[in-house]
């Protein structure tokens, strides 16, 4: 895909602001455990970050999908993955489905705010005994009247301590498995939400974290997002999205570790010359390099198939398995390749490979993602 003048003009505004508005606060933001999301979101939204592939009568820019692409790629290179982790869960993974399948009274009152940035918002699917396992979710939503009436638990919700509202995954039928589920708008001041604790993580550690009690929560059944039943289908289309925006935000946080490693190696000298000059070291980041300049061709192919209609789940469930890899083993090398020192937590090597760690972990383990593909491709006998 050729990019154009617009494209190269959109990727400078957004690093700049990144450099300007983000990178000066990661240290300070890291230290607190917790980003300032609504200050930092209302810059986002006045800069259309938030709705640039969304339609513009909700305030979207209705660009193509290769700006999300940028805007993702250049996220992705806050020095602190927590930040950019929770902008992306904002951006491509609480809001899709409100866009593509919610009503318009529902897109007026939570989609137009969000894409302005003037609120902050979560996605609530995992729960204590189902993460990847979407299918044995138990939160239950029972119909009284007009309303639903919700009880459950749910963890791991990134922005959960400041979300506003949260696009919750719920039982509401007594049908199992992937039956009978819905999603449903939940605004976080209802009576009966409350924050059961924020969770201190491995990394990501300036993204708050927070498992989220409902006990008998009453919401508008208006508040349902598309067809009362569908939200597993929902929610797996918006699972696709989230995959694609991980694999987009890599390489850019990628690049930076293995630049910064190599400025390392060039200035320090072991045995009387630079470490650079050790032919192991140098093959070693040359070929994670050349892997990630085909993560980075693999990431504009699924941008052109999405862009062309073409059902990007495979292609996004690939992505993020070799990327969630990929991350592992460039993080691993940058700190052993600076030695004592990268493994001090003062150093930006310690930080980086606590927070990368997450990406084979969070949005489907790798062990999903090869599930997945092994049903896709008649690998599986299930």
């Amino acid at each position: 895909m050729l990019l154009t003048s617009e494209h190269h003009a959109f990727r400078s505004t957004i690093a700049s602001f990144v450099e300007k508005e983000v990178q000066p606060y990661v240290d300070e933001w890291e230290a607190k455990g917790c980003f300032p999301a609504h200050e930092l979101f209302r810059k986002l939204g006045d800069l259309g970050v938030f709705g640039l592939a969304y339609d513009p009568q909700y305030g979207g820019d209705g660009a193509d999908h290769s700006y999300l692409l940028i805007a993702a790629e250049e996220l992705g290179r806050i020095r602190s993955a927590g930040v950019s982790m929770g902008i992306g869960v904002h951006m491509m993974m609480s809001t899709p489905s409100l866009h593509e399948f919610g009503t318009e009274e529902l897109k007026r009152k939570y989609l137009v705010p969000a894409l302005r940035g003037e609120t902050v918002s979560a996605i609530g699917v995992t729960e204590p005994d189902a993460g990847s396992d979407v299918a044995g979710l138990r939160t239950k939503a029972t119909i009284d009247g007009d309303e639903w009436v919700i009880n459950g638990l749910k963890t791991y919700i990134t922005n959960g301590t400041q979300a506003d509202w949260i696009c919750l995954l719920a039982r509401t039928t007594d049908e199992g498995g992937y039956r009978g589920m819905s999603q449903i708008i939940v605004d976080m001041d209802t009576p009966g939400v409350s924050i059961s604790r924020s969770l201190e993580k491995l990394g990501n550690r300036s993204s708050d974290t927070a498992e989220i009690k409902f006990e008998n929560v009453r919401v508008p059944i208006s508040n349902t997002i598309g067809e009362a039943g569908r939200g597993f289908q929902q929610q797996m289309s918006q699972f696709v999205v989230e995959r694609m925006f991980a694999c987009y935000s890599r390489p850019g946080a990628l690049q930076d570790a293995l630049d910064r490693t190599a400025e390392y190696l060039q200035q320090r000298t072991v045995f009387g010359r630079p470490l650079a000059a050790n032919q192991y070291i140098s093959f070693t980041l040359a070929e994670l390099s050349a892997r990630l300049d085909v993560m980075r061709f693999y990431n504009w192919s699924m941008v052109e198939a999405f862009e062309a209609g073409e059902d990007t789940t495979r292609m996004a469930t690939i992505g993020k398995l070799l990327v969630g890899r990929l991350s592992r083993e460039i993080a691993d090398a940058c700190l052993q390749f600076h030695g004592g020192l990268g493994y001090m937590e003062e150093h930006w090597t310690a930080r980086f490979l606590r927070d990368h760690r997450l990406m084979s972990i969070g949005g489907g383990a790798d062990e999903v993602m090869l599930q997945v593909l092994s049903k896709m491709d008649g690998f599986s006998a299930d």
